[in-house]
C-alpha cells in the first residue's frame, strides 16, 4: 500500500489504516486469534496505521484496556512496522451510559504510562485526546500532551472529534498532527468547519466508521442482523425505520459497485479516499476477508459521474449519526 503524509509534522503512513476498537467490543462477540491474524495480515499487506485506545474493551468504571493488550500482543515482535496509535481522555463509555471524560494533565500523564505498559512499548507514535473533557481547558490536556513529547513517551499529537475552535486551540499549544473523526458517505458533518481547518492548519484527517458502521456495504439491512450486543442499536441511523429509508442509498452504492466489479464497502471506501490525499481512514474489521476488501479499495479510482451519484444518493440520509 502506497504510503501518504499525515499531516505536516513529518509523520508518513499508509493511505489505509486498521481500526481495532471492534475486535474487543461494540460489534458482537470477538475472537482474539482471528483478530490477531487479522492485524498481522494488514501490516503484510503494507497497512502501517494500527488504531486503538485505553478505553476500547475496557471493564469496570476505569477499565483495563484490554484492546490495547490484544493489540500490543498482536505487534510485539513486528513494532518497527507499525505506526502505532492510541488514545486517552474517555473514562467509561458503555453503551446506554453515556461517556465520562477526563483529561486533566496529571490523568493524561497516568494514562500514558499505564498504555505504554498494557501495549509493551517505549513510545506511543500518535497519541489522541480522544474526547475533549469539559471540565479541563483543552490548553491544559494538550500542555500534557506536549510534556509526553518531550519526554519522548510520544511522537505525534492527534485529538478526536473536536470543534474547529478547538482543533485551532490544541494547535495553538502545540503542533496536532492529526484530527480522528467519524466520517463517511453517510456522516458528513466535518466538511462544513473541522476539515478546512484542519487542511488550512496543515493537519490531517483519520477517519473513524468510513464504512457507516457497517451499512455502507449491504451487509446490515435490519435490526435482526445485529447482535444484543451491539452498540449500533442505540444508534439514531440504525432504528428500523431510518434503515428501511436509507437502504436507497445503498442501492445507489450497489449498482456503482456492480460497474466496477467491486463490493459495496470498497465502494463507499473509495468515496473517502477521494476526498483528498491528506484523508487516512481507519476501517475496522476483525476478520481477514473484509480486511483484503477494504485495503484493495484504497486502490479504486471512481469517475466524476460516480462521485456525483454517490454525493446525490448522501442527501437522502435519515436519522442523526448518534
Amino acid at each position: 500500500m502506497r504510503q501518504v503524509a499525515l499531516g505536516s509534522q513529518g509523520l508518513r503512513v499508509s493511505a489505509q489504516g486498521l481500526g481495532c476498537m471492534g475486535m474487543s467490543q461494540s460489534y458482537g462477540v470477538g475472537n482474539d486469534e482471528e483478530s490477531i491474524r487479522t492485524v498481522h495480515r494488514a501490516l503484510d499487506l503494507g497497512v502501517t496505521l494500527i488504531d486503538t485506545a485505553d478505553v476500547y474493551g475496557a471493564t469496570g468504571l476505569y477499565g483495563v484496556g484490554a484492546n490495547e493488550k490484544l493489540v500490543g500482543y498482536a505487534l510485539r515482535e513486528r513494532r518497527d512496522e507499525v505506526t502505532l496509535a492510541t488514545k486517552c481522555g474517555i473514562v467509561d463509555m458503555r453503551p446506554g451510559a453515556g461517556m465520562e471524560l477526563r483529561a486533566d494533565p496529571e490523568y493524561v500523564r497516568q494514562c500514558c504510562d499505564e498504555s505504554l505498559r498494557r501495549l509493551g512499548v517505549d513510545h506511543i507514535d500518535l497519541y489522541y485526546l480522544h474526547r475533549i473533557d469539559p471540565k479541563t481547558p483543552v490548553e491544559d490536556s494538550i500542555g500534557a500532551f506536549a510534556e509526553l513529547v518531550k519526554a519522548g513517551k510520544v511522537r505525534y499529537i492527534g485529538v478526536s472529534e473536536v470543534t474547529a475552535e478547538e482543533l485551532e486551540r490544541a494547535h495553538a499549544v502545540h503542533p496536532v498532527t492529526a484530527v480522528q473523526s467519524e466520517y463517511s458517505l453517510w456522516s458528513r458533518e466535518l466538511e462544513a468547519q473541522v476539515l478546512p481547518a484542519a487542511r488550512r492548519l496543515g493537519i490531517g484527517v483519520v477517519p473513524f466508521s468510513p464504512l457507516g458502521r457497517g451499512f455502507l456495504t449491504g451487509a446490515v439491512t435490519s435490526r435482526d442482523t445485529m447482535a444484543a450486543n451491539d452498540m449500533r442499536r442505540n444508534l439514531p441511523r440504525f432504528s428500523q425505520d431510518n434503515l428501511d429509508a436509507n437502504q436507497q442509498v445503498v442501492d445507489v452504492i450497489r449498482e456503482i459497485a456492480d460497474a466496477h466489479g467491486v463490493r459495496p464497502g470498497q465502494i463507499a471506501l473509495a468515496w473517502v479516499h477521494a476526498q483528498g490525499d491528506d484523508i487516512v481512514p481507519i476501517p475496522g474489521t476483525k476478520r481477514i476477508s473484509y480486511l483484503e476488501q477494504n485495503t484493495a479499495a484504497a486502490d479504486l479510482t471512481l469517475t466524476d459521474d460516480d462521485l456525483a451519484r454517490l454525493g446525490a444518493a448522501a442527501a437522502l440520509i435519515q436519522g442523526g449519526r448518534r
